[in-house]
């Protein structure tokens, strides 16, 4: 009899297997998210790995590719999502050209604008033109998109823009309602000749100095921003393709020191005052170091010209600087690599010169204005 009952009890288990994975696999939650996680060329034309962003795709080629009108790129996306048109679709990327992926549970939908660029930068610096980081609310896709914090760019003689990268983006995380003017870095009036960026080192308030970032300096430079959460000095990736040889920079600044100047972990470090920094590192690409991030931006070995701005100081008025780029010692520019696109330039501005390490004073406040680069 017990044998019996055994057997009925495992056949109803059995029975109850199916209906139950068949629950739980009912119950499962479809994806909702709608990203482009990476992207894959079969014709092998690229100087760097693509930057991917939030809505949009860059992918830098050599000058001589001319051919971009039958490009058939593949992307990765997230689990269960769909992307229109379809991976491999050729398309003409003489323009940019946008792609829509769709959530796998089909209520959300994200827009990218993939542009392939020539090797190609201006040459001056106005910081009159802003656009906003914008950002989709997820439970309500029909409401309008919350404009969040400034992004600068600058008119190339073709017409496109060329972007400039901040940490704004790192600050959004804690701090999701603050005004863009309250970021550190954003658009200010009253610039040497019309507008200027503003760049301020900010509190990252309470759950900022737990996790060892109590400030964000205000930063603006050439390459992308990637947040890393475990280690956040990486989460700048440095450089643009930079195929002249550059000679010098110069612009116009305005600053004013914190009163407070503590370290990443919130001390006060007593007779140590905050200064800016402005400078610029010329650096040759390799398949082991594709970039160079805030550890290391001055200090890597690839690293070939630098340019840095001397003489920093406090001043309530606009003050011209100028810096010569520099060869580091036993360094040399190799003129096939540089026509390769084998070097990147990185332009880094900032308020706090050790912000990368979340050192300075919450208040220190840098304007500049009026760029200029020179190169041959």
């Amino acid at each position: 009899m017990k044998s019996t009952v055994t057997s009925v009890l495992n056949l109803i288990v059995w029975l109850l297997i199916p209906l139950t994975l068949t629950s739980c696999i009912k119950d499962e939650p479809l994806n909702a998210e709608a990203d482009i996680l990476g992207f894959r060329l079969e014709k092998d034309i690229l100087l760097r790995e693509p930057i991917i962003t939030n809505n949009s795709i860059r992918l830098y080629v050599n000058a001589w590719e001319r051919d971009l009108t039958q490009l058939a790129p593949y992307f990765e996306i997230t689990e269960g999502a769909t992307i229109e048109p379809a991976s491999g679709t050729p398309r003409d990327f003489t323009t940019p050209q946008t792609y829509t992926v769709t959530s796998q549970d089909g209520r959300y939908k994200k827009t990218y604008t993939v542009e392939f660029a020539y090797v190609n930068f201006a040459s001056d610096y106005h910081f009159e033109n802003v656009k906003f980081h914008t950002d989709q609310d997820s439970s309500n896709p029909t409401a309008p998109a919350k404009k969040l914090f400034h992004i600068f760019y600058d008119r190339l003689g073709d017409g496109k823009e060329f972007e400039w990268s901040s940490g704004n983006a790192g600050f959004m995380i804690l701090n999701q309602n603050a005004p863009a003017e309250n970021y550190p870095t954003s658009q200010a009036e009253d610039g040497y000749i019309g507008k200027c960026a503003k760049l301020v080192t900010r509190s990252t308030g309470f759950l900022g100095a737990n996790m060892g970032s109590p400030l964000a300096a205000g930063n603006l430079f050439w390459g992308n921003f990637s947040i890393n959460m475990s280690d956040m000095p990486k989460s700048t990736r440095f450089g643009i393709p930079f195929n002249k040889i550059p000679i010098r920079l110069s612009g116009y600044y305005k600053y004013k020191a914190g009163e407070r100047y503590t370290n990443k972990w919130n001390v006060e470090q007593e007779g140590k005052k905050d200064i800016f920094d402005i400078y610029a590192v010329m650096y040759e690409v390799t398949d082991e170091v594709p970039y160079l991030d805030g550890t290391n931006i001055k200090t890597h070995t690839n690293i070939v010209m630098m340019a840095q701005v001397d003489n920093r100081k406090e001043t309530d008025t606009w003050t011209p600087f100028m810096t010569e780029f520099k060869l580091l010692e036993g360094k040399q520019l190799n003129p096939k690599k540089l026509a390769e696109g084998k070097y990147n330039l990185a332009l880094v501005l900032s308020s706090s010169e050790g912000g990368a390490y979340f050192n300075g004073a919450v208040g220190s406040t840098l304007y500049v204005d009026e760029i200029n680069l020179y190169y041959e």
